[in-house]
């Protein structure tokens, strides 16, 4: 069967990944600029073609991919005269694959059906490591007849292809999941500055915590910084992980609930940030904290 035709927009290192694996794999796939040449350069030189906006990748495009970093560059691609809503095809599908709100997401649904096509939201977990070699976890959630269309290509880019329901309920669940994440890999990170100041070997901190129920992949990506020196185990930029924390606390607060336990990553991922250390892994965090314990 012939396979559809793709665009992408959103080439960072999550984004690029993906389309190199949809080139390696024969899909034809069109795509537009965003902030960075080298990861377009070089999938144009692999066959990609590009065109110079969101509008122009929906109507070369069956599918149309964002992989972007925050709703409000989504919000940007999608709509406008120059938007991907603008250029769709008849029943085409777009699939959000970034971390979003979920009312943005379900606004932009709304929209994407009234213009005839179907909007799905498709949240993923690992690596662009993982994404290379079609390994990636995807959490998409959306119309079901849509999403069984895409399916095929979906299981192309990931190992484990999960439908969760409503539109929405992908990045909801991502959220959630990010958000525990992250308070794990702050947690961590604290543990190994205390032991600092305690005057413990961090190598011998972990072998203690990890030889009982406390092991977790989580911790083991710290780790790996904290005790090895490998920040790129968690390839995860502080400033992401603040976005996405920060995601899951309006989240809880639309939903009329407080949360507690997010409080405390939010404020040292945030802080981290704002203290030039965005761009660092998360499992840099160690360093912001044994910063902070040093005054």
């Amino acid at each position: 069967m012939t396979k559809p035709a793709i665009g992408f927009i959103g080439l960072g290192l999550m984004g690029a990944s993906m389309v190199e694996r949809l080139q390696a794999l024969g899909y034809t796939v069109t795509i537009t600029a965003n902030r960075s040449r080298p990861r377009i350069d070089a999938a144009v030189a692999r066959g990609a073609t590009e065109v110079p906006t969101a509008r122009d990748v929906a109507a070369a495009s069956d599918i149309v991919m964002l992989c972007m970093d925050t709703s409000d560059s989504v919000e940007a691609r999608m709509r406008g005269a120059d938007g991907v809503i603008a250029g769709l095809r008849p029943d085409a599908v777009v699939i959000d694959f970034g971390t979003s709100l979920p009312g943005s997401t379900k606004a932009l649904g709304a929209e994407v059906a009234a213009a005839g096509g179907t909007y799905l939201d498709a949240p993923l977990g690992r690596t662009p490591a993982h994404a290379v070699d079609g390994l990636l976890n995807i959490m998409c959630s959306g119309d079901k007849a849509a999403f069984d269309r895409v399916e095929p290509v979906l299981k192309d880019l990931g190992e484990n292809v999960f439908h969760l329901g409503a539109l929405g309920s992908g990045h909801t669940i991502k959220l959630i999941n990010n958000f525990f994440a992250m308070t794990i890999a702050n947690a961590m990170s604290e543990a190994f500055a205390m032991s600092d100041v305690a005057g413990i070997e961090r190598d011998a901190l972990y072998s203690v915590m990890s030889a009982g129920p406390l092991r977790s992949g989580m911790m083991d990506f710290v780790k790996a910084y904290a005790v090895d020196g490998d920040p790129n185990q968690l390839a995860f930029a502080i400033k992401n992980a603040a976005k996405d924390v920060g995601y899951y606390t309006r989240m809880t607060e639309d939903a009329g609930v407080d949360s507690v336990m997010s409080k405390g990553a939010l404020t040292a991922l945030s802080d981290a940030r704002d203290t030039g250390h965005g761009e660092e892994m998360v499992g840099q965090m160690v360093d912001y904290f044994s910063r902070r314990f040093q005054g």
